[in-house]
C-alpha cells in the first residue's frame, strides 16, 4: 500500500471538519471555553462578556489557570494553548439568511461571503441564502459559477433587488428572514442604524455587520450606533474595520479590541484583508462566543512574535492546528487579554517562589503542624479501633472454642452468650495475648497469666468483702456489735 503525504493546505480542509460537531445539528455543539478577561462591548441589557460557565452543557473548563513549572506560557505558546475542539454555536442558525452590500462591483464577484454561509463544515443549516443587491441582473451572472454549481450554491440562492443603489431592503422584503449579513462601507455608522430598526420591526434574529472604512470613527458616535443594535431582540455582531485591502486571507495575524473604545478606534490609513474580513463576519454570525459583540479588527503592523503578542498568539494558533472557526472564536472568548494574563500568573508564581515571604513561610509550617496533628489523631484513632476490633474478634474466638470444649463434658446449663459473658474478662486476656503474638509483640504467656488470675482473685475478695458488708448493713445493729466482739 502506498502512502501518501498530503500538503498542509489538505490537512487544513481536514481538519475543518472539528471547528463543529458532527450531524450539522447546530444544537450538537459543544463547547470548552473558559473565562476570559477580555470584554467586548458592554451593555445593561446584554452580558457581552466572553465569561462563560464551567458547568453544564458545554463541559467547559474554567476557573483560574493554572500556573505550571514545567512551562512558561510566555515563551512556549504552543505549550499554553490546549488541543483544539469542538466551539459552541448558536441553535437557530436555520432558515433563510439575507446577505446585503456585495455583489455590486464587476471588479470582483464577492462569492466568497456565500461560500462561507453555504460551507458545510459550518454550523449554518440555511435552507435559502438571499442575495439582495443593487442589480439582479448582473448579479446572478457575477455568482452563477461552476462552483456554486458543484458546491449546491444555486440550489439555495436567491435574489432581491433594491429599490436604488446602496439602498437597504424594505420590511416587505425582509419578511420570513431570520439573518442577515450585512456590509456597511465607508464607516457608515447611521446606516447601522437603519438596520437596527429593520431589524426590530421584521423581528430579525441574527445580524452581522462588517463595518469597512472604519478608520478615525469617533468613539461616542461608534457606541450610540451599537446602542441601537442593543434596543431590539435580534442578536447582533459589529465586525469593524480599516478600508480594504486584497492580501489573501490569513495572511497576517490579527487583534481585537472593543469598538466604542478610545482602543478600538481604527487607526488612519489602516487596512485590512477583504476575505479576512469577510471570514470575521461569517464566523461571528454562527459563534455563540460572537454573541452581542462589536469588535475592532486590525491587523498586526509587525510580525515580530517576540514584541507582538497578538502575533504571537494568532501563529500559535494555526501552527496548534486550530481551524478559522476555532481560531476567532478562542481570540474572541479568550484572546490576547487571556494570554498576557497567563504570562503574568506565571511570573507572580515565579516570583513568589523564588522570593518567599517570611511570614506566609511561617503560616504555611504552622497549618501544614497543624494539619499533620489532626491526621495523627485521626490515624491513631483509626488504629486504636481497629486493635480494639481484633482483640475482641480474637476473645469471641477463644471463648466460643471454650464453651465448645466444655460442653462435650456435659450438660453447660448456660447458653454460648451466657458463657462468653461470664468469661469475657478471661477471654479478652487471651484476645490481647494474641493480638501480640500475631504482631510481632512481647509476651510471656505464664507469667501475664499468673498475674491476670492473681488480679482475678483480688477481684473477687473485694467483690466477696463488698457483699459480706452490703449483707450487714441488713443485720441488727446488735448482732453487729457481737461480731464485732467475735472478731476480736
Amino acid at each position: 500500500m502506498k502512502l501518501v503525504l498530503l500538503p498542509l493546505t489538505a490537512v487544513s480542509m481536514l481538519l475543518g471538519a472539528t471547528a463543529f460537531a458532527p450531524n450539522g445539528s447546530p444544537t450538537a455543539f459543544v463547547s470548552r471555553l473558559a473565562s476570559s478577561e477580555n470584554v467586548l462591548y458592554m451593555s445593561t441589557k446584554y452580558d457581552y462578556t466572553t465569561k462563560y460557565s464551567s458547568t453544564g452543557s458545554y463541559g467547559i473548563e474554567g476557573g483560574k489557570p493554572k500556573v505550571q513549572d514545567e512551562f512558561n506560557p510566555e515563551e512556549s505558546i504552543t505549550a499554553y494553548l490546549k488541543a483544539p475542539d469542538s466551539v459552541a454555536a448558536k441553535s437557530n442558525l436555520d432558515g433563510s439568511v439575507l446577505v446585503s452590500g456585495w455583489v455590486n462591483t464587476r471588479e470582483r464577484s464577492d462569492q466568497f461571503v456565500f461560500d462561507l454561509l453555504n460551507h458545510e463544515d459550518s454550523a449554518f443549516q440555511f435552507d435559502k441564502i438571499v442575495a439582495f443587491v443593487d442589480d439582479m441582473k448582473f448579479a446572478k451572472k457575477r455568482l452563477l459559477s461552476r462552483s456554486a454549481r458543484y458546491t449546491g450554491l444555486l440550489d439555495k440562492l436567491d435574489f432581491l433587488e433594491a429599490s436604488s443603489s446602496g439602498e437597504l431592503p424594505t420590511l416587505e422584503q425582509l419578511s420570513g428572514i431570520k439573518h442577515w449579513v450585512a456590509n456597511v462601507e465607508a464607516g457608515d455608522l447611521s446606516k447601522i442604524q437603519d438596520i437596527a430598526q429593520l431589524c426590530k420591526q421584521a423581528s430579525v434574529e441574527n445580524v452581522s455587520i462588517l463595518l469597512s472604512g472604519a478608520n478615525g470613527l469617533d468613539a461616542a458616535a461608534s457606541v450610540s450606533a451599537i446602542q441601537a443594535l442593543d434596543t431590539s431582540d435580534t442578536t447582533f455582531a459589529v465586525v469593524a474595520v480599516g478600508e480594504f485591502s486584497e492580501i489573501p486571507e490569513g495572511s497576517l495575524p490579527y487583534d481585537i479590541s472593543d469598538f466604542g473604545t478610545e482602543e478600538g478606534v481604527v487607526p488612519l490609513g489602516v487596512t485590512y484583508s477583504r476575505d479576512e474580513a469577510i471570514r470575521a463576519v461569517t464566523d461571528s454570525l454562527q459563534l455563540e462566543s460572537g454573541s452581542n459583540k462589536a469588535m475592532t479588527f486590525t491587523e498586526c503592523t509587525s510580525t515580530n512574535t517576540t514584541e507582538n503578542i497578538g502575533a504571537r498568539l494568532v501563529k500559535g494558533l494555526r501552527e496548534a492546528g486550530y481551524t478559522r472557526p476555532q481560531e476567532i472564536d478562542h481570540m474572541i472568548s479568550k484572546g490576547v487579554a487571556a494570554y498576557e494574563k497567563a504570562i503574568a500568573d506565571y511570573k507572580q508564581a515565579k516570583y513568589e517562589k523564588e522570593n518567599p515571604d517570611p511570614e506566609k513561610l511561617k503560616k504555611e509550617e504552622e497549618e501544614r503542624e497543624k494539619e499533620a496533628a489532626i491526621a495523627w489523631k485521626k490515624t491513631e484513632a483509626e488504629f486504636a479501633e481497629r486493635k480494639k476490633n481484633e482483640i475482641e474478634e480474637n476473645a469471641r474466638a477463644w471463648a466460643k472454642r471454650e464453651y465448645f470444649r466444655k460442653s462435650m463434658g456435659g450438660n453447660m446449663g448456660m447458653t454460648e452468650e451466657e458463657y462468653i459473658e461470664s468469661v469475657w474478662d478471661r477471654a479478652m486476656f487471651e484476645g490481647d495475648l494474641k493480638y501480640r503474638m500475631m504482631h510481632g509483640g512481647e509476651t510471656d504467656e505464664r507469667k501475664e497469666l499468673a498475674e491476670f488470675l492473681e488480679k482475678q482473685d483480688k477481684k473477687k475478695e473485694i467483690a466477696l468483702r463488698k457483699a459480706q458488708e452490703a449483707m450487714k448493713g441488713l443485720v441488727p445493729s446488735g448482732d453487729d456489735d457481737d461480731d464485732d466482739d467475735d472478731e476480736e
